[in-house]
């Protein structure tokens, strides 16, 4: 009896490992169809990023938007589309840099790159064109940039003298374009953070107004431009002075970049290699300047029409992708590196349309409005079509999500706030909720913590610039005299009262949950 019970023991072990291992080696399997084995195997990825671009400017996103967009609504179909997408900033340069190191902007700095600014990127400053790059990829950059470079490399350091312009109240202080070499390369761009290729104007409404591809410009600035001539069809052009082309043309730049991204993609159809291409439009920010053929295409202005002429030029990569046969291994995502402008108030106004809807405040504020953004992710080859997910997901995610998807390990000690979003994109955890927070942030001391349902304002109020008037009594918010701000999302999806009077113990919660993630490194691999 002792012989076979031992035997039944040990026969009981035995399985037990067996299905252990059988187990282990499935998950493995799984993994191992999900990580590309070669390069060969790697999905292409193309990230079309809009510029102060509003959620509800997508028709899919706002049933009551007066802009079609028919490229991103068939995107959107075709892919997941996340109805909880963030941008790390209510600005341009903090969200730009959080997209590409995968870390929150304020753990670092928190303003823009401001005319012929030196670079944000700490030196080693890891980034995902470099993961890419380092992983078999092609990488090229095209459009808005404005994460700096050095531009007193180039400069004639005997050219002292500087003139100004009196611009929002203040004194723009700039170089004559006759103080640089610009047959010199521009270090600290784009090629020195991960890139093997860009092309792009820098920043649309930034000197130097020229095309720079790859370290140089492609003409030789010989003025300094002070105002463009004419008006732009809305707004104002918000132009900073500086060096320019003499015949430097606003309306030629977003024609100019949505045919080099052509082209470039069309230039892939033989490659072995996998590539990263990073779209970053200048558009709709402003000047507000659709070319005349997009000019009455929607119902809500200039800006609906460069709303619309983005989509347009979204839907030309797109076909480009299709014409070389590689839509299928391709992951396109699009999103917006904040929301929209100010001149947003003046459209609810003229053409009842809301850009932000259906949320509070506009670029640079910390409310909804200023960060909740447009987000879809299209593979076809494992995406299923038509998805849509609530999770909370920030685009600093990008970096850990597409690291883990072609296999690529994250250098050790590299501290960022990236989470794994690659289950959900594959449909395989759909409830498990990955990102428990986010905090957005747009100037220094003023922070927003989403927390579930849960919105937490360290200050009064959430606006930078104050909303105008009416818009109490269009939208209804309550005023209300606290000094912090707690809104509940599920019931109040438009941050019309605040509940920090009422809710005292919550209060203190998200402080807590607030405090816990600006003083530690969310991941440190």
């Amino acid at each position: 009896m002792k012989f076979n019970t031992h035997l039944q023991i040990s026969i009981v072990v035995v399985i037990f490992f067996v299905v252990l291992a059988c187990t282990s080696r499935s998950a493995n399997n799984s993994n191992q169809e999900l990580l590309p084995v070669t390069v060969e195997e790697k999905p292409n990825i193309i990230i079309l990023y809009a510029d102060d671009m509003g959620y509800g400017d997508l028709n899919i996103e706002n049933p009551n938007s007066k802009i079609p967009t028919p490229n991103l609504e068939k995107l959107s179909k075709e892919g997941m589309r996340f109805t909880d997408g963030h941008s790390s900033s209510g600005i341009c340069t903090p969200s730009r840099y959080a997209l590409l190191t995968g870390r929150y902007h304020w753990r670092d700095f928190h303003g823009i790159v401001n005319a012929m600014g030196e670079s944000v990127f700490k030196d080693n400053q890891y980034t995902m064109a470099q993961m890419l790059n380092e992983n078999g990829y092609q990488t090229a950059c095209i459009g808005k940039w404005h994460l700096g470079w050095d531009w007193e490399a180039i400069r004639n350091k005997s050219w002292t003298q500087q003139d100004s312009l009196l611009l929002w109240g203040r004194y723009l202080r700039y170089y004559d374009a006759l103080a640089y070499d610009w047959t010199k390369a521009i270090p600290d761009g784009p090629l020195d953070h991960g890139f093997d290729y860009y092309f792009g104007d820098g920043v649309i409404n930034f000197p130097p107004y020229a095309f720079i591809e790859n370290e140089r410009v492609t003409e030789t600035p010989t003025v300094a431009m002070r105002s463009p001539k004419g008006e732009p069809l809305e707004g104002s052009w918000e132009v900073r002075p500086g060096p320019a082309l003499q015949d430097w043309d606003f309306f030629n730049v977003l024609p100019t970049l949505t045919k080099k991204a052509v082209a470039y993609i069309e230039k892939r159809k033989k490659a072995k290699a996998p590539f990263f291409l990073y779209m970053a439009f200048p558009s709709p920010h402003a000047p507000i300047i659709p070319n005349e053929e997009f000019r009455g295409k929607s119902e809500a202005g200039a800006y609906g029409d460069f709303v619309y002429q983005t989509d347009w030029s979204s839907g030309q990569i797109l076909n480009a992708l299709d014409a070389i046969g590689a839509t299928e291994n391709t992951i396109v995502i699009f999103t917006a590196d904040n929301g929209p402008e100010r001149y947003a108030y003046d459209r609810i106004l003229k053409y009842d349309h809301h850009s932000s809807a259906p949320f509070r405040g506009l670029k640079r504020d910390v409310y909804e409005g200023g960060h909740h953004v447009p987000f879809v992710v299209r593979w076809p080859k494992k995406i299923k079509r038509g998805s849509v997910s609530d999770q909370l997901i920030s685009q600093v995610d990008l970096l850990k999500t597409l690291s883990n998807i072609i296999g690529a390990e994250l250098p050790k000690g590299l501290a960022h706030d990236s989470h794994d979003f690659t289950a959900v994109w594959l449909g395989e955890n759909a409830d498990n909720k990955i990102r428990k927070t986010t905090v957005q942030n747009t100037f220094k001391d003023k922070y927003a913590l989403r927390a579930g349902d849960w919105l937490y304002i360290n200050s009064k109020s959430g606006y930078h610039s104050t909303a105008p008037e009416w818009t109490w009594d269009h939208f209804g918010y309550k005023q209300s005299k606290d000094s912090l701000e707690l809104f509940n999302l599920k019931t109040d999806i438009s941050q019309k009262e605040n509940l920090a009077q009422l809710m005292p113990e919550k209060i203190r919660d998200m402080q807590s949950q607030l405090e816990h993630v600006r003083q530690r490194e969310s991941f440190i691999e």
